[in-house]
Order: structure tokens, then sequence, then C-alpha cells
């Protein structure tokens, strides 16, 4: 439309040129009206064309508006088209980053659930009794193993978790209300006994199957093997083989849960005890033997051992203050232990100076000390050398502790406890035999002791009344 409306105006453009072109050629003598009438027809020309371009125009601008409006509704259509795509295009865009997202946030889940399974799986088999781990042992390898296998696809994991998880929770159901099954044990001789188990909470029985052996099952250090623990008692061990072979009936309960086994098998007989104190243990008991067989001798010695009464005694003295020498002897003789042989011997020589009685009673004052103190040393060297015997011992179990250490390590506390008991227990026989007998020569001490004060006691009032009866002897010889 546009462009057939710029022809029209050249059209127009050219032909008044045109007549103004020829205008100007005329001759000057050319009539005015000529000159109009050519101008007028021109224009009726012109604008019998301008009609006939302007109906053209109308007739074209109709079809040319028609499709203008088509093209715009069709770029409308396609905007709208291209909206409707854009957005499609944006929200699957928002979609594909949240599934992404989630993607990563399962796959997070799954990584934790798998940590989580681990765990479980570790905590698991630490919670099994002894006797399960032979039971539960197919199943824990084959969850333990799985991540770790390529070939399998996280589902074929996840199910091999999840089974045990499933096994797990079936295993509380049982201890609930007791468990039986098949499984094998170390018993008492060190045998594997094949039988069944019966697990009834923290608790287990086994029964052999040839019915040799029956008790609690628990766990020894450095086995993964269930050991039997026979029964002390044979009415539980009756009890216990009636439960497993009836599945029902008294179930022998160790409220300690095994605690009572091993504080028992802690409590060794003397003589064991004594072995494990090895060769310094000899010495202690021969020194120990010796200073009981003297102490019992010297007890006894000094316990027979006569004491003088006051009665007799005083007769003595009388017979001293009357110069009755025979009367004397025969009542100093008549006194028991050795007060009466010291004073016997002072009435013997009651006719010589003072001086030789009091030298003769004091020789055999002397002469009974020595015969009361002998031995007695020997005790007192045992109580003193009995410690010393026990370190000697320690010393040699604390080398051997030594030399097994560098042999085995100190990984395994078992193998150094004999090392250390030889060290503690030669400690605790020396200090066994130190204090009795240094108790003993202590006593045995004291007693001698009283004898000798004793006779020097008596011996003192003799020689005061020999002194007093010779005196008046004196007096009258002058």
């Amino acid at each position: 439309m546009k462009t057939t409306l710029a022809s029209a105006l050249i059209i127009v453009s050219s032909f008044l040129g045109a007549s103004t072109a020829a205008a100007q050629q005329q001759e000057p003598g050319r009539d005015f009206n000529e000159a109009s009438t050519v101008i007028e027809r021109q224009l009726e020309e012109s604008l019998s064309e301008l009609s006939a371009l302007r109906e053209r125009l109308v007739e074209e601008k109709l079809p040319l508006s028609r499709t203008l409006r088509e093209l715009e509704a069709e770029l409308t259509q396609v905007r709208q088209e291209f909206q409707q795509t854009s957005r499609t295009l944006d929200g699957r865009t928002l979609d594909l980053s949240n599934l992404r997202n989630e993607i990563e946030s399962r796959r997070e889940e799954a990584t934790y659930l798998s940590n989580l399974f681990g765990e479980y799986i570790r905590n698991f088999e630490t919670r099994l009794h002894i006797s399960e781990i032979q039971r539960y042992r197919d199943p824990i390898e084959a969850a333990r193993l799985a991540p770790e296998n390529d070939s399998l696809s996280d589902e074929e994991v996840f199910d091999a978790q999840v089974t045990l998880i499933g096994t797990s929770l079936e295993r509380l159901h049982n201890l609930v209300g007791g468990t039986r099954f098949k499984g094998s044990a170390v018993d008492p001789g060190g045998l594997v006994k094949e039988g069944e188990f019966v697990l009834v909470g923290p608790m287990a029985i086994f029964k052999a199957a040839d019915g040799g052996v029956v008790g609690t099952a628990e766990q020894r250090l450095g086995s993964l093997e269930p050991t039997i623990i026979p029964f002390g008692n044979p009415e539980d061990a009756e009890a216990a083989a009636d439960l497993v072979s009836n599945q029902q009936g008294h179930f022998p309960f160790d409220p300690t849960l095994g605690n009572a086994h091993k504080v028992e098998s802690t409590h060794d007989s003397l003589w064991t005890h004594i072995q494990k104190g090895g060769p310094v243990m000899v010495p202690i008991f021969v020194l120990a033997g010796a200073a009981m067989l003297v102490a019992l001798v010297k007890w006894l010695g000094l316990a027979f051992l006569g004491t003088p009464s006051e009665k007799r005694f005083r007769k003595l003295l009388d017979a001293v203050a009357s110069r009755d020498k025979p009367l004397a002897v025969k009542r100093a003789k008549a006194l028991r232990g050795p007060v009466g042989s010291m004073l016997a011997y002072g009435a013997e020589h009651l006719d010589e100076p003072r001086e030789l009685i009091e030298e003769v009673m004091y020789e055999n004052l002397l002469s009974t000390r020595l015969k009361l103190q002998r031995f007695l040393p020997f005790i007192a060297i045992s109580a003193a050398a009995a410690p010393l015997l026990g370190l000697l011992g320690t010393v040699t179990g604390i080398m051997n502790t030594f030399a097994l250490i560098t042999v085995f390590g100190t990984g395994d506390v078992k193998t150094l406890s004999s090392g250390i008991s030889e060290a503690l227990i030669t400690t605790e026989f020396g200090l066994i035999v130190a204090i009795p007998s240094l108790l003993l020569h202590a006593f045995l001490s004291r007693k001698a002791r009283g004898v000798v004060n004793q006779m020097e006691k008596c011996g003192v009032r003799f020689i005061n009344q020999v002194t007093k009866a010779a005196k008046p002897a004196v007096e009258q010889a002058a």
C-alpha cells in the first residue's frame, strides 16, 4: 500500500513538471486559454489516474490488512507458544534440579543408613553370647561383607543388611521365652563336644550329645569357642540335663552371670597355692618347721617347770633362820623347778660365808639362764630370715615375669600371672612365718625371763635370811 501511494505522488509530480515545462516552451503569443485548457485536461487525467490509483490502493489495502492481521495473530500465537515452551522448559529445569537434589539426599541417606547398619552389625556381634556366635556367623559375615562386594547392587546390599536386622529381632523374641539350638563347646578337658544349647536371657546351658558333660557355657580369655563350666551341685547338673533333653524343667540360674565360677576358679587348694610360690617355698617351710619345733620344745620345757609355793619357801626360810643345815637342804630339795635347785645349792653351803653362798647360787642362776635361753635366738633368726626369703622369692618372680614379657609381650596377662604369683606368694608365706615366729620368740623370752626373775627374787630373799641368821650368831660369839 505504501508503494502504490508513492507511485501516484511521483506521477502527479511528473505531470506538474511537464505542464510547467510546456508552458515555458510555448511561444509568447499563444493564448492563455489554450494553456488553461491543456492544463485542465491534464489535471482531469491526473485526477482520473489518481482516482484509479486510490481505488487500486483500496483494493490492495484490504488484502494486505487481512494478511497483516493474520501475521500478527500468528505472531501472537507463536509468542504464546514460546512463552508456554519457556515456562515448560523452566519447570522441567527446576524439576530436574529438584530431582538431582532429591537423588543426592537419597544417596546421603543411603550412606547414613549403611553406616548405621555397619555399626549395628558390630554392636550385634559384640552383644551375642559366646554360644550364639556359631549360630549367627553366616548372616553376620554376609551383612558385613556385602558393602565391600562390588558385584552386588545397592538393593542387594541393603537386603543382606536388613536380613540380619530381621534375624536379630527374631533372636530377641526367642530370648524372652528361651531358645534351643545345636552347637559345639569345649569341655574342661579341652575336647570339643557336639551337643545342644539352651539360652534364656544371658544364661546358656550346654549338654553334650553323649551326655558326658553338662554345665553353663561361658567365654574364656583367648578362646572363641564356648567353654563348659560343670555344675558343682549334682542336682543342678541333673536339672540342666532334663531341661535340655525334655525342653521343660527347672533352670539352674546363676545370678552372678558366671562371676561365681570365675571367683571360684581363683580359689586354689593349699598345695596348689604353695606350688605357685616356686622353689623358694622350700627353705621358707624348712625354716618355719624348725622354728615351730624349737618353739614347741621350749614351750613344753617352760610350761612344765615347777614353781615353789610360798608356804614351802617360808618353811625353808625358817630352817635357814634356825641355822639347821640338814633341814634347810631337805626343804630346799622339796621345792620344784630351777628355784628349788638353786636354793638347794645355797642350803648345802649354809655354813659357809655369805659371799660364797651368793656366788654358788649365782653360778646356778647363770647355768639355768643359759638353759632357758637356749635355741631362743634361732626363733628370732627365723623371724628375721623368713621375710628375706620372701623378698628373694619376690625378686625371682619378678625376674621370671620380665623374662615372659620379653617372649610373649604384655598382651596376655594370664601368661604373666605365674611370675607375679610367685613374687606375691613367697612374700606372703615369708610374713606368715615371720610374724608367728616373732610373737613366739617374744612370748618364750618373756617366760624365760620370768623364771630367771623369780630365781633372783627367791635368791635375794634367801641371802637376806642367811644374813639375818648370821648376825645373832656373831653377836653371841662376841
